[in-house]
């Protein structure tokens, strides 16, 4: 066993640059170097490698890690003789310990969690499974949406009644804290023990190497929500899962395309229509993660959503987090069906060929950036046109170099009337993507703030917004301000309607399109999130977090990645978020810091990192001080203690409105 602290010491050694250097050709870009990346064939650069951060990502296919990682990814080294060659290189002898009793212990205990996990799921499927053979209303709903019995095996659909505690027969031990974290069985506030999913058919979702990691749940008479999906947990999230891309995988390789579609049903019954290259997201907007794991399966994505408002809407999103991941050997299009349809219902209508030619002649994406940002402008008026080369900016920001987006910005030079030399001077670009949408990071967490239709939101999730970075009225807000707001202004496509880019060219249509795009949104990061982005890019900032800092993350839930990475540094003794990233790999908190480091990979350098931190915890701490006032006021303030306590809270809600003057 190599020890831990010895491999915290090499990487403080290593310099990732020379290590991937020596593979792949690197240039300056800012403050990070590009290359082509050596893990998939692309023409233009997407490989970054940060000298700051000590890690690498590629925004093509995904790729991520440090330079252990590199060695084991391009060369096919194991994790020992990784290190061992990068200590040789660095002079560094690699000591060999024994794992202590206590160490062989833990370990061994991490893995029959997760060990556990994957069995609790796999029993719980198994037993939905044998339920819907016995459930008349179940297979009549299923019967009626055409499926045949073939197709329901295929995708393990099954049936949870409507028992409070059906699972206890499936289980061995129904008051299993396992089953809770699993998210099988909720404990409500009483203690007492209930089924989540309950009088409802059910779809197991696996990854994309075929483990159970969750499931969702499809009622089939009135309630809500009408789709359930399980919890986040140490194994599932929903926001960098597809349902049905184990199921698809040959028919995606077949087909040579691989289909988006809004919801798990829509892509089983695509699959017994006989579309079965169909995949879904899970009630989630389309996040980066998604759009790496959908071109890792195919270069050829289409994009199929209903042709209502919302549709476009979740289209739009969709949109925005493809841009820097465009590479000009892909093919990204978006197929809107008539408002009266879903993919089901369009297939049972018109067939699954005319379903496949609808799908060859779905738009570009650009011809459909190009085409919403002319819809929602008077292009015929100079400010109109104007406007419109203010909302594309960080469109063509978040695109990295290459041909699509040299062939994206003549064609808006042409829309706008202007020439290219005109546009390029208005929106000054760089080769890796850039500007807001890069920069923000939510998306990429799947916190996106537009909803999905209905049908595909199932989750019952908490109401977590107050802890999102919003600004309070009682705060000067200045360095949390989003980066690039636009202004507000006219909305809708103006007295003239809109136009639409096809084929033929730019056509005049009907206004009944998505609300107007208004220019850079304001970007809404869940203060969560962004002090796991910060600890990470500055692990050294741990020393400012006290007793009293502790206790204060410690009262929320939202806050035990930050807890848990407070306590990764000071074990690890990591100087630097590679270092970070390799001691978290293989535990719960690897994905989290992955998506953290993505989405700050572009972060220009903080002026002061300790005092955003300050102001952090002293929002948090603003946030639960007023929460409790509230509840004092709301309890009548019947008793002295209470009235005593009030006054203290109103005192430091006070003090905490003057930044800068408490600490």
């Amino acid at each position: 066993m190599i020890p831990d602290s010895f491999i915290q010491d090499l990487l403080a050694r290593v310099d990732i640059v020379d290590v991937v250097g020596q593979y792949v050709q690197l240039r300056k870009g800012g403050a990070n170097l590009l290359g082509l990346c050596p893990f998939h064939n692309e023409k233009s650069p997407s490989f970054t490698v940060s000298p700051t951060k000590q890690f690498y990502h590629c925004f093509g296919c995904g790729a991520h890690g440090t330079a252990i990682r590199f060695l084991m990814e391009h060369t096919g080294a194991s994790f020992p003789d990784a290190v061992r060659s990068l200590a040789a290189n660095a002079g560094m002898r690699v000591p060999e310990e024994e794992r202590s009793p206590q160490q062989r212990a833990a370990r061994a205990q991490r893995e029959a969690v997760v060990s556990r996990h994957g069995q609790l799921l796999e029993a719980a499927n198994k037993w939905y499974r044998q339920q819907l053979r016995t459930a008349p209303a179940a297979i009549a709903y299923l019967k009626k949406r055409g499926l045949s019995g073939e197709i329901a095996a295929r995708f393990g659909l099954g049936w949870a009644g409507p028992e409070r505690q059906g699972l206890a027969a499936a289980v061995e031990d129904y008051n299993d804290q396992l089953l809770v974290e699993a998210g099988l069985v909720i404990v409500n506030d009483e203690g007492r023990r209930y089924d989540r999913f309950r009088e409802r058919v059910m779809f197991p979702i696996r990854n994309a190497r075929g483990h159970l990691i969750g499931f969702g749940g499809r009622i089939i008479g009135p309630g809500e929500p009408k789709y359930l999906n399980s919890p986040e947990t140490p194994i599932f999230s929903k926001g960098t899962e597809l349902y049905g891309l184990w199921e698809a995988r040959q028919a995606i390789r077949s087909a040579g395309m691989v289909v988006v579609v809004e919801g798990y049903m829509d892509v089983v019954a695509l699959a017994q229509l006989g579309v079965e290259c169909a995949v879904a997201t899970l009630g989630t907007a389309t996040t980066p993660v998604h759009v790496q794991k959908l071109l890792r399966a195919s270069d050829h994505v289409v994009f199929s959503f209903d042709g209502d408002k919302a549709g476009r809407r979740a289209a739009w999103r969709a949109l925005e987090a493809c841009l820097p991941l465009l590479r000009d050997d892909v093919s990204l299009r978006f197929l809107f069906l008539p408002a009266e349809h879903d993919p089901d219902s369009y297939v049972r209508e018109f067939g699954a060929e005319a379903f496949r030619a609808a799908l060859r002649e779905a738009q570009s994406l650009s011809q459909f950036m190009l085409s919403e940002l002319a819809s929602r402008h008077p292009m015929d008026e100079a400010e109109g046109r104007a406007r419109c080369v203010h909302d594309a900016r960080p469109l063509l920001q978040a695109m990295p170099a290459g041909a699509l987006r040299l062939q994206v910005q003549r064609e808006l030079a042409q829309l706008t009337r202007l020439t290219p030399e005109e546009l390029g001077q208005l929106i000054p670009l760089q080769d890796v993507p850039s500007g807001p949408l890069v920069q923000s990071g939510p998306q990429i967490r799947g916190t996106s703030a537009v909803a999905p239709r209905q049908e595909s939101n199932g989750t019952e999730a908490a109401d977590d917004s107050r802890w999102e970075e919003v600004p309070h009225e009682e705060f000067d807000d200045a360095q949390f301000q989003p980066r690039a707001p636009g202004p507000s202004g006219r909305a809708g496509g103006g007295r003239n309607g809109f136009r639409r880019f096809d084929r033929k060219g730019w056509q005049r249509g009907r206004d009944d399109g998505p609300p107007a795009y208004t220019g850079p949104r304001p970007v809404v990061v869940p203060l969560a999130a962004r002090l796991l982005q910060l600890l990470l890019a500055h692990p050294a900032l741990v020393e400012h977090i006290d007793g009293e800092a502790e206790r204060l993350l410690g009262q929320h839930g939202d806050f035990r990645p930050v807890r848990d990475l407070v306590e990764l540094v000071r074990s690890s003794g990591a100087r630097h978020a590679g270092a970070l990233l390799q001691a978290a790999e293989g535990g719960p908190l690897a994905q989290p810091l992955v998506l953290a480091s993505t989405a700050t990979i572009y972060e220009e350098e903080l002026p002061d990192p300790a005092g955003e931190l300050r102001d952090a915890l002293r929002r948090i701490e603003f946030q639960i001080v007023r929460d409790e006032t509230a509840a004092l006021v709301a309890s009548g303030l019947r008793d002295p203690e209470q009235k005593a306590r009030y006054e203290a809270l109103s005192a430091r809600l006070a003090a905490l409105k003057r930044p800068g003057v408490v600490e």
